[in-house]
Formats: structure tokens, C-alpha cells, sequence
């Protein structure tokens, strides 16, 4: 602090050589307005807004603030209504120094002309606490020197978040929510209406550079981003012109105006010869209910613009008092003159060129920033300060048995107070209402509970522009309800739209793609990817595509996991069909070839190889047409065990008949020779224990298949990928090809028995269609084996249907047909005689 100390008292020296000096000229320091009191205050404003030397002098010309002169009088207002309270610091009155001063350091002088407690009028009294100033920078420097005095600031309009930190700016407070706030919810104003790339236009100065680094940060923390932040000078035109030219290229459509007032009014001037459109403005609290902002040329540029506020408040009997103002109420003040002749136009000197000026014209006659009194905003925070000071003197001043009540300590008399006192209490011991029902309390940071009117510019038909209340913003509400629109509010928007408007970098990556950030662009700015094969996104914006489970496979548009198809051979499709209707009529011919043989039962051809045999393998045929059956249909537990045990057994039974009636043709043959008596070692019941046997391996295999590991249905997920394939486990390979290896075995040992027989006499002997119809079979079975490991799906059950069907027809043409075609066309032929005929013998 040690330089704060001698920065005060170098100003302080400075200030008593220069009043001394502007006393030849008229100048009476700093001080406007002052009214004497018990406990004293003091407030710094700016009513003028330019200082210029003259004669070694800085005198308050060119600009005159007509909000600050109504923050002022706002100030005097309260005190006045403070002390009419019997309630609020009875028995003490309250009294008031307000300061005016252009630009930060003569600003800073009137500071310290107000903690000095001496000024050109005499009065030697120290203040309390200060009010003010309304500009971030300026309160802020202001404060240092507060601070190294424990002096308590209130200021009513200095938002900078830079302000809440206690260890720079202990002495701190503010009735205004910190731009932390207002920046929040700014940035849910653009979430909750999806503005995820924005501009930033700002100027220069505390408030607005502080507001748009903070803003840029918090809005990329939600996923909003920032294409520009274009810094506006006043007195740079290059700026200015790459302002302009960013506007006209630019793809986001909406544009955050952080500035204050006085810089928005000169942007807004320059930007009406330009025709900038499209675009949906945002401003901040410092200008967005400025209405007269609006002109003719500018309207179009600010209808639709939105933006927070500070709330509206009712203020009883402040807009009278306001109104009621005359010169000779502060007759001391060039202020206030000055302001008169500014209001009417008139002036107080003989001039040729106004007007004189009476005194007793009418405020009410005029429309400017102080005589709009049909709501307060900033006024109101005004009006709270000075209570927040009144109420922490208040509290101070409480007695009761020698101690104070609210704090504890030893009690206090009204000559006793010192700011170090005031400053504690603010924030410990001050929470109250006004009088027009504003709640006042404080964190411990020194800000109170932020809220604001969200409200939109909407131009009526006669060119005035109505700035309406759409929603709010009130940090005291839970999360996820501290931002609302009203209900059934009309908005208009900027940009000549007639909805949102729409401002994104890239439009959301709809489901069924996924969301990939690009290295080389804002974040905003992203890539949608459709997502891989066999996976899905079912939300906007998915980083990542989902896997669905093993059973489901995506649509189309991959935003759904749906059912995969089940495929199995089915009765109800083509091949099906088709396989079943061959099934039939295999059954069919055998049943035909069965009543034909049964008919004919005692001709010679029927009884000659065992008629038993024939009956029994036709019989063994028919279960294999019917077997095939078993393999179409949806695979069941019961099916697949059912369709292969069922498929080996009539198999083993059909080629062991054929096996028999092989054997029976090479033994009667040899029966015909001379010597040999072989019929009686292979007689019928030979004949039928060899089929039995034979058949009884194939149980027994089929037994342990079924016991150790059966066939069971099984969903086959890996052969495709959209699509699930029941089919039927093997369960134990070893088992299934056990199975067929046995068959095949029957099969080679019954093709080589007919082989072997094939010379013997054609009229007695079936070894040449035997031959014919095992060289079919095994053909068959030999291809089967390929097909069926390399064949997908269904087609592997309808492969190994056709074997089963090609087979059994190979036996059942070659065996049982040339037998039916002389039975049935060549009756003549079908005779002992005839079959114990000698023909010359024929080779294959």
C-alpha cells in the first residue's frame, strides 16, 4: 500500500494548489450537491463527461450525462427518504457529498477530495462509505485508494467480475450483479437457443475487454464458439472498416455487442450508412433498454435485438421528485444550470442566440434519458446502495446493556463510527428489504443476487420502438430453472427472420453418424462420419457409433438396432416347396412300386432275390423320402436330433437290404455251380439278421451320438452379418461323420459285392442295376461332402435334402423301375422260363 499512500497524498497537494488557482476563475472543486448530517456519505459520478484546460484549469464542458445526473438525484432522493424513517437510524440523520468529475483522473480527485473531509465550501466532516462510480475501471482505480483507507465502495453500476476479488478490493461492494452473472446467462441464452457460432464485436475499456475474455471462455466451455472478436475503436477507422467487412462475410448469424452505452450510440451512428443484414444482435445491460438508440437508419439493424437487462422496479414518488427539479433547488450547482439549458434549450446569460432561461420550466415538457421516469433499472440500484449504507449504520448504532445485539461488541455512538466499522458490517450483518420490496444481501465476495429481464427490441408501425419483457434470468433459483422464457410472449427476431435464426458452424450430425473433431477448426466446426457397418448412433451429435448386440443388426439409416432375420429352409419358400414336393413323390413312387410288387407278389420276378428284401427296402426308401422332410421347418431340439439319427438309421437299413440282395445273387449263383450248397448258409434268416445287424451298428452309434453330444439348434451369427442362420449343431462332429462313414462303408462294400456280379446271367440276377444304383448313391454322397462344408446358410440343409432325395431315387429307378416296367409292359417276360434263360453275358 505503500505507494497508494504517496499517490494520495502527491494528488492531494495537487488538488489544494489547483483549487487555489481555478478560485480566480469560477472553479469550486469537485463537489455538485451536499447537505449536512449526523453520519455522512459520499458519491462519485460523472455528469459531465469531458474536461479540457483552460488557463491551467480543467474545466467540465462538451458532453453532459443525463443518466448520471439522474443517479445523483436518485442518491439525494433516498437520503431524503431515509431520514422521514422514525424506523431506519432514528434520532440520526444522514447526510450526502455527491462528486463530479470527467475522465478517470479527475475522477480519482474527487475521491480523494470526498475521504479528505475538506473542500472549498469549508466542510471538514469525513464520509462513511462512498457511493459509486458506474465505470468498472474507474471504481476499480478508486478502490485502491478506498481500500488503503478501509473506506466501504458501493458502487450501483460497475459489473466487471474482476471486482469480486476480496484481496485486490476488499472494501467492495456492489448492488449490480457482477458481468460474471450476466455472462452466464448470455451463454444459456445462446445454448438454449442453439447459437453455437457467434461473433463478438467489443470495445475498448475494462468492462467490455474483461466481459468478452470471459464470455469466450465460458461459451467454449458449452460447446459455443467464437468465429470473431473484433475490437471496435472510435477513433481508428481501419478497425472500424474491418469490422464492416467481417460482418459482410461471415457466417454466423449471431453477433454479441459488448460494449458500453457511449460506444454502442457512436457504432450504432457509423453503421447506419452501411447495410449490414441478417444478422440477430445480443446485446449487454449497459445499452440494450436505451431505447432511443433507435433511429430511422438504425432501425433495421436493431429490431429483433435481445439482450439482459437489469429488472425493472417501481420506485414510489422518485419520478415526481426527478420531475420537480428546478435551479433553485441547488442554486450553488453549474450543474444543474448547465443541465437547464441543455434540457430547454435557453440560456441563463444574455445571448443573442438562445433563449433566457426562467428557472420554472416544466421537466415534464421534455423527453430525454433523465425525464423518462415510466421505469427505473439502474436507478434502482441506486436506491438500494444508499439503503445497504443506512442499514449497516443501522446496525452499527444498536445498544442495548452497553452492547450492541447484532454484533456482539461494545455499542457505538453515531461520533464513533469509522468506515472500518461500516465496511465489516455489510456483509455480515445486512439482509433487508426496501421499501419497494427489492431483497438486499451479499456473498462473500460482495455481490448480491443477480437478476435480469431478458427483453427484445420490437418496432412498432409508427417507427418507435417498444423494448419488451420475454424472460428472465435469477441466480437465486435452482439449476436448469434460473433461465425462462414467458409463456405465450411474442419475440421478434433480428435478420428479418421469422423464426430462431439458425447460427452453427455445421449443422448437428443427425443419428446414424458420429461426431469427429477437426485439429484444424473451432470445435464448432466438426465432421460428420456415417457410421461403420454393424453399428449405430441413435442421438444428435453421438462422439460415438454403438455396436449392436449379436442378434439385432441397424437400419438403414444406422439410428436403430432392429431383430436380424432369422434364415432357415422353410416350407413355405420355393426350394422348400419344391424339395418337399420331391420328398412326396418319392414317397408316392415307393407306396405305387409297394402295391405293384404286393399285387404281383407270387410272379417270378418279384420272388426271385428275396422278395422280403424288396419289401423291406422299400419300405427303408419310403423312411427316407421321409426323413428329408425332418430337415425343412425351423430347427427345434427334437428336429435335429430327430433328422440326422433318423437320416442314418433308414440309410444303414435301405443299403443293408441292398447289401443283402447282393449277397443273395453271388450266393445263388454259386449255388448253381456244381458241388456247392451256399444257399443253405445265407438263407432268409441269414438274410434278415445280417439287415438287422447291420442296422443295429448304426443305433448304437447313433445311441452314443445322442448320448455324449447331440445335435442342437444353434444361431449362426458369424456366416453373415445382417441376418441369423438356425440351422442345427452338429454337437459332436466325430458323431455325425461316425454317421456317414458307416453309411459310406455299406455303401462302397455293397458297390463292390455288385461290381463283382455284374457278368452273372442278365435274366436271373440284379447285380447290374444294383451297380448302377451304388455308383449313383456313392457319386452322390462324394460330391455332398464339398458342397455341404462350402455352402451357406440354408443351402447346406437343402444340399444335404437333395443327397438324401437324389440317392434314394438313384435306388429306387435303377432297382425297382426295369422290375415294374416288365411286371406292368412286358407281362411275357415275367416267367421262370424266361429268368432261368441263358443269354450271351454283356461287360458295363
Amino acid at each position: 500500500m505503500g505507494w497508494i499512500t504517496i499517490v494520495f497524498f502527491t494528488l492531494l497537494a495537487r488538488i489544494k494548489s489547483e483549487n487555489q488557482t481555478c478560485k480566480l476563475i469560477g472553479q469550486t472543486g469537485y463537489m455538485e450537491f451536499s447537505k449536512e448530517g449526523d453520519l455522512m456519505i459520499g458519491g462519485i459520478f460523472s455528469m459531465t463527461s469531458t474536461r479540457k484546460l483552460v488557463d491551467t484549469c480543467r474545466r467540465c464542458v462538451c458532453r453532459w450525462n443525463d443518466r448520471e445526473l439522474r443517479f445523483a438525484r436518485t442518491m439525494i432522493f433516498t437520503v431524503e427518504e431515509i431520514n422521514r424513517d422514525n424506523t431506519l437510524l432514528p434520532g440520526v440523520s444522514l447526510g450526502y457529498r455527491l462528486y463530479n468529475g470527467c475522465g478517470s483522473e479527475n475522477l480519482i480527485r474527487a475521491a480523494i477530495e470526498a475521504v479528505n473531509g475538506e473542500d472549498s465550501r469549508g466542510c471538514s466532516s469525513k464520509i462513511q462509505a462512498v457511493l459509486g462510480h458506474s465505470s468498472s475501471g474507474v471504481s476499480k482505480v478508486i478502490n485502491r485508494i478506498l481500500s488503503s483507507l478501509s473506506i466501504p465502495q458501493v458502487s450501483h453500476l460497475s459489473t466487471c467480475a474482476c471486482l469480486s476479488d476480496k484481496r485486490q478490493y476488499p472494501t467492495f461492494f456492489r448492488t449490480v450483479p457482477s458481468d460474471r452473472f450476466q455472462i452466464t446467462g448470455l451463454v444459456q441464452l445462446m445454448k438454449y437457443f442453439d447459437w453455437r457460432w457467434v461473433g463478438i464485436i467489443y470495445s475498448t475499456g475494462l468492462y467490455s475487454e474483461e466481459g468478452t475474455t470471459e464470455f469466450v471462455k465460458d461459451a467454449g466451455k458449452e460447446g459455443i464458439c467464437v468465429e470473431y472478436s473484433l475490437l471496435y475503436s472510435k477513433s481508428n477507422e481501419k478497425r472500424f472498416d474491418t469490422v464492416i467487412a467481417t460482418l459482410r462475410k461471415s457466417s454466423a448469424k449471431v453477433v454479441l455487442l459488448f460494449m458500453s452505452f457511449y460506444y454502442v450510440k457512436i457504432f450504432l451512428a457509423k453503421m447506419e450508412t452501411y447495410n449490414i443484414t441478417g444478422k440477430q444482435w445480443v446485446g449487454t445491460e449497459s445499452w440494450i433498454t436505451q431505447a432511443h438508440l433507435a433511429s430511422v437508419d438504425t432501425k433495421h439493424i436493431l429490431q429483433g435485438a435481445m439482450g439482459f437487462a437489469l429488472p425493472q422496479a417501481s420506485i414510489p414518488g422518485l419520478g415526481d421528485f426527478l420531475l420537480s427539479l428546478k435551479p433553485s433547488d441547488e442554486p450553488q450547482s453549474d450543474v444543474v444550470k448547465a443541465f437547464w439549458e441543455k434540457f430547454f434549450d435557453c440560456s441563463f446569460s444574455p445571448s443573442n442566440t438562445s433563449t433566457m432561461c426562467t428557472g420554472t420550466e416544466d421537466l415534464r415538457t421534455v423527453s430525454n434519458d433523465y425525464t423518462d421516469v415510466e421505469f427505473f433499472r439502474a436507478e434502482n440500484n441506486v436506491y438500494k446502495a444508499v439503503y445497504l449504507l443506512a442499514y449497516a449504520l443501522h446496525a452499527l448504532l444498536q445498544c442495548q446493556n452497553d452492547s450492541n445485539p447484532t454484533t456482539g461488541k461494545p455499542c457505538v455512538s453515531k461520533d464513533e463510527v469509522q468506515p472500518k466499522l461500516v465496511s465489516s458490517n455489510l456483509t455480515q450483518y445486512v439482509n433487508f428489504t426496501t421499501v419497494n420490496g427489492a431483497k438486499v444481501s451479499f456473498d462473500e465476495n460482495g455481490d448480491s443476487i443477480a437478476q435480469y429481464d431478458l427483453v427484445n427490441w420490437q418496432m412498432t408501425d409508427n417507427g418507435s420502438v417498444e423494448i419488451v419483457n420475454i424472460g428472465q434470468y435469477d441466480t437465486s433459483f435452482p439449476d436448469g430453472e434460473k433461465f425462462k422464457l414467458k409463456k405465450d410472449t411474442k419475440i421478434v427476431w433480428g435478420g428479418n427472420n421469422n423464426e430462431v435464426p439458425r447460427s452453427v458452424c455445421r449443422e448437428p450430425c443427425p443419428p446414424g453418424t458420429r461426431k469427429a473433431i477437426n485439429k484444424n477448426k473451432p470445435v464448432c466446426c466438426f465432421d460428420c462420419f456415417e457410421c461403420p457397418e454393424g453399428t449405430i448412433s441413435n442421438q444428435t451429435n453421438s462422439p460415438d457409433c454403438l455396436i449392436c448386440p449379436p442378434e439385432f443388426w441397424p437400419n438403414e439409416k444406422r439410428d436403430r438396432c432392429l431383430p436380424k432375420p432369422t434364415e432357415y429352409l422353410s416350407y413355405k419358400e420355393i426350394m422348400g416347396a419344391l424339395l418337399t414336393g420331391f420328398g412326396l413323390v418319392g414317397v408316392f413312387l415307393s407306396l405305387l412300386i409297394s402295391v405293384i410288387f404286393l399285387t404281383h407278389k407270387e410272379t417270378p420276378i418279384v420272388r426271385a432275390n428275396n422278395s422280403e428284401l424288396s419289401f423291406l427296402l422299400l419300405l427303408s426308401l419310403k423312411l427316407c423320402f421321409l426323413c428329408s422332410l425332418t430337415f425343412i421347418g425351423q430347427p427345434t431340439e427334437w428336429s435335429c436330433m430327430l433328422r440326422h439319427t433318423a437320416f442314418g438309421i433308414t440309410f444303414v437299413l435301405c443299403i443293408s437290404c441292398v447289401l443283402g440282395k447282393t449277397i443273395v445273387v453271388l450266393m445263388a449263383f454259386k449255388a448253381t455251380l456244381p458241388g456247392r450248397n451256399v444257399m443253405k448258409w445265407f438263407g432268409p434268416a441269414q438274410q434278415r439278421l445280417s439287415v438287422l445287424t447291420f442296422t443295429l451298428i448304426q443305433v448304437v452309434i447313433c445311441i452314443l451320438w445322442l448320448t455324449i453330444n447331440p445335435p442342437f439348434p444353434f444361431k449362426n451369427m458369424n456366416h453373415y452379418k445382417e441376418k441369423i442362420i438356425l440351422e442345427c449343431a452338429l454337437g459332436s462332429p466325430v458323431g455325425f461323420w461316425a454317421v456317414l462313414g458307416y453309411i459310406g462303408l455299406l455303401a462302397v462294400l455293397c458297390f463292390i459285392l455288385a461290381f463283382l456280379a455284374r457278368k452273372l446271367p442278365d435274366s436271373f440276377n440284379e447285380a447290374k442295376l444294383i451297380t448302377f444304383s451304388m455308383l449313383i448313391f456313392c457319386a452322390v454322397w462324394i460330391t455332398f461332402i464339398p458342397a455341404y462344408v462350402s455352402s451357406p446358410g440354408k443351402f447346406t440343409v437343402a444340399v444335404e435334402i437333395f443327397a438324401i432325395l437324389a440317392s434314394s431315387f438313384g435306388l429306387l429307378v435303377c432297382i425297382f423301375v426295369p422290375k415294374c416296367y416288365i411286371i406292368i409292359f412286358r407281362p411275357e417276360q415275367n416267367s421262370k422260363k424266361h429268368l432261368m434263360g441263358k443269354i450271351p453275358p454283356r461287360t458295363l
